[in-house]
């Protein structure tokens, strides 16, 4: 796969026939969810990443690629679709977080969607993060709309509570209604190469999950090596995560542009073995409309359209919408306005 080696490639047949249980059909697929794979060593042993040329290509992408004027307002309203509008502070009360749905419910100033005439739309965020404690008040104020709650779980951020409690707390959140559970790997289990317990941990979170979409966070910045970020996305994969995400942001280094492009290269070998097509949600660290661009150019030039949709990509943040309704309005009537003018919660 060019600058980042692709995983070891299997027999189409032979994969079929490891990836469904006797008797049965394959499923998953481009309109299911991954149904996972058995564990297999030999899909994860032969990943190599080169690092240098995963740095030139991600050093060139803001320079190569580049919209302006109506098309960047476009990218940007998408983005904003594409959204886990979050909040996970220690600080958090029900107050914040419904204030925080309101946001999600009406993302951009009704005066500016009037300006770009897209006040009929019905824009809204992808989706509201927040802890456990307030998935329910979550549930509540975004009562009648199609805004799923995701709640951040497995010990959030470390993931080193007990495993019985990690899965208690999965199955409590999504008994509270969350739609979308966010699980921290145990980032030993990467360091160690201990990936046949990465495995059986990540399959019984996405049970616990049940009808709930799982996304697991590598935590990319703790892992050492674009290789061990390599691997442990494959096993989570192999293990039937519905996405993949990049840190908490609560790491020292959260998203990269780098940990993205190996991440992303990963989902298309995926998708070319098993024709599931897996999810990519950067988080951490994104807080300006520019970097959220280069983003969408990554999932747009290495997995296509299809990625660009908010059911196989999301950006986790709080800030970045601040800067991206700031960009708007600029577009839509020719000044910035005050941080201010675009409250958040």
């Amino acid at each position: 796969m060019g600058e980042a080696q692709k995983v070891a490639p299997l027999d189409r047949e032979r994969l079929a026939r490891r990836t469904a249980p006797a008797g049965a059909a394959v499923s998953g697929g481009e309109h299911g969810r991954n149904p996972g794979l058995p564990f297999d060593l030999d899909l994860i042993e032969p990943i190599r990443i080169n690092r240098s040329a995963v740095e030139r290509r991600t050093a060139s992408l803001p320079g190569r690629r580049s919209v302006k004027k109506d098309a960047q307002a476009a990218w940007l309203l998408k983005a904003i679709t594409c959204m886990d509008l979050t909040t996970l502070s220690g600080d958090d009360t029900p107050g914040r977080v419904r204030r925080l749905c309101a946001k999600a419910r009406q993302p951009v100033r009704q005066d500016i969607l009037a300006r770009l005439g897209l006040a009929d739309r019905g824009i809204t965020t992808g989706a509201v993060c927040v802890y456990h404690a307030m998935v329910a008040t979550a549930v509540e104020a975004l009562e009648g709309t199609a805004i799923p709650v995701a709640a951040v779980s497995t010990g959030f951020p470390a993931g080193l509570t007990p495993f019985d409690l990690r899965l208690r707390e999965i199955e409590a959140s999504v008994a509270a209604g969350a739609r979308e559970i966010d699980i921290v790997i145990d980032r030993s289990l990467v360091l160690t190469g201990n990936w046949r317990q990465l495995y059986d941990e990540m399959r019984a979170f996405r049970a616990a999950c049940g009808e709930a979409h799982v996304k697991a966070i590598l935590g990319c910045g703790d892992l050492g090596t674009l290789k061990d970020v390599a691997r442990a996305s494959v096993i989570c994969m192999m293990a039937g995560a519905d996405f993949i995400k990049t840190s908490t942001g609560k790491e020292s280094v959260n998203a990269t542009l780098p940990f993205a492009l190996v991440m992303v290269r990963m989902i298309r070998d995926y998708h070319a073995m098993t024709g599931c097509r897996i999810g990519f949600k950067p988080a951490g660290g994104i807080s300006a409309a520019k970097d959220v661009l280069v983003y969408q150019m990554v999932m747009k030039e290495e997995l296509g359209l299809p990625w660009l949709q908010p059911d196989l990509f999301r950006i986790g943040a709080s800030s970045l919408l601040n800067d991206i309704e700031r960009q708007l309005e600029h577009h839509a009537g020719g000044r910035y306005s005050a941080a201010h003018r675009h409250p958040m919660a």
